[in-house]
């Protein structure tokens, strides 16, 4: 539930999280910025073209005697890109109930907490997107290998031995010396080499399936091929797809943060949990840095865990049979 919260909340990070306020009452008009379009400082009598200032805005209205003007503003009000540097002090700076910067800040002024946030987003939007592509084409290929098998699987079984020996940190280091990679093009590259696994596990379960009696028994009362799968072999291998889900995101969440630490994932300033980890290891004498993306990786990929061993034991055969 913990897990999923925190899943949900990161959809909607911008209504936590966020430069922008949330509501504007000015003279008697309302405004919603933070889904809203681009507000100038022209817009509140501020005197400028650029974006309006909210916290600045805020501390304006504050100080009216009238309280027909006024602003709500996000928990954290900065985003994930803006650098606040105070006056006399130079990042990254020390976590400050006062400034509004619970976790602090990075090497360059940014929230540390709203690096956090939407970094988990990209992480675990990632993640999804990784497991939905592989999970598709191993399942299928995996599928399609065990039922028919003779020259078709020996055929795959090659390629995938071949394919699974290329060096895939070699390919995105080639990668991103020829070209910046982006989100997609990371995702394109983890796919192409990420959906063996799954692949090995569908053929062997289908295999087993397909000799059972009840696939023998549709097969005698004429079922066709597609029937046969999609009806009695995919639901009962069904165990061994969600088993390996949870692990496959914490797969995915951990890969992407490996890849940013190395300085071959998402490009600066994307929001990203390596690039804060690389932060706190080269800057060990500002403690937040470190501890607070450790502390968020441990937690959420705790949780991830506990999750995959509750479905495990869930669709253990052995913990609802009884041998004599």
């Amino acid at each position: 539930m913990i897990l999923l919260i925190t899943i949900v909340l990161s959809i909607g990070a911008e209504l936590l999280v966020n430069s922008r306020a949330l509501i504007v009452s000015y003279e008697g008009n309302w405004f919603f910025p933070t889904y809203g379009k681009y507000l100038p400082g022209s817009t509140f009598d501020l005197g400028y073209e650029y974006e309006t200032n909210f916290r600045e805005l805020k501390v304006s209205f504050d100080q009216q005697p009238s309280n027909s003007n006024w602003v709500i503003m996000p928990l954290v009000p900065y985003n994930a890109f803006e650098v606040d540097l105070p006056a006399s002090r130079y990042p990254p700076n020390a976590p400050s109930l006062s400034e509004k910067h619970y976790l602090g800040t990075d090497t360059t002024g940014r929230d540390v907490l709203a690096r956090l946030v939407y970094g988990f987003r990209i992480a675990i939007a990632f993640s999804l997107i990784l497991l939905i592509c592989n999970y598709t084409i191993g399942v299928a290929l995996g599928c399609a290998m065990g039922f028919w098998g003779g020259a078709f699987d020996l055929f795959f079984q090659r390629v995938i031995e071949v394919w699974s020996n290329v060096p895939f940190l070699y390919v995105i280091m080639i990668i991103a010396s020829v070209i910046i990679p982006n989100f997609w093009t990371l995702m394109i590259v983890m796919v192409i080499f990420g959906w063996m696994s799954m692949t090995w596990y569908m053929r062997t379960s289908t295999y087993k399936e397909k000799t059972r009696a009840y696939v023998l028994a549709a097969r005698s009362l004429g079922a066709s091929n597609v029937r046969v799968i999609f009806r009695h072999i995919l639901p009962n291998s069904i165990s061994i797809i969600v088993t390996f889900v949870p692990f496959a995101i914490a797969g995915g969440i951990t890969s992407l943060t490996a890849l940013d630490y190395l300085g071959f994932g998402l490009p600066p300033p994307t929001p990203s949990w390596g690039e804060l980890l690389s932060q706190g290891t080269s800057q060990l004498e500002s403690p937040w840095l470190v501890t607070s993306v450790v502390g968020a990786m441990v937690a959420i990929l705790l949780m991830v865990t506990y999750v995959g061993e509750a479905v495990r034991e869930a669709f253990d055969p052995k913990k609802f049979a009884y041998y004599e």
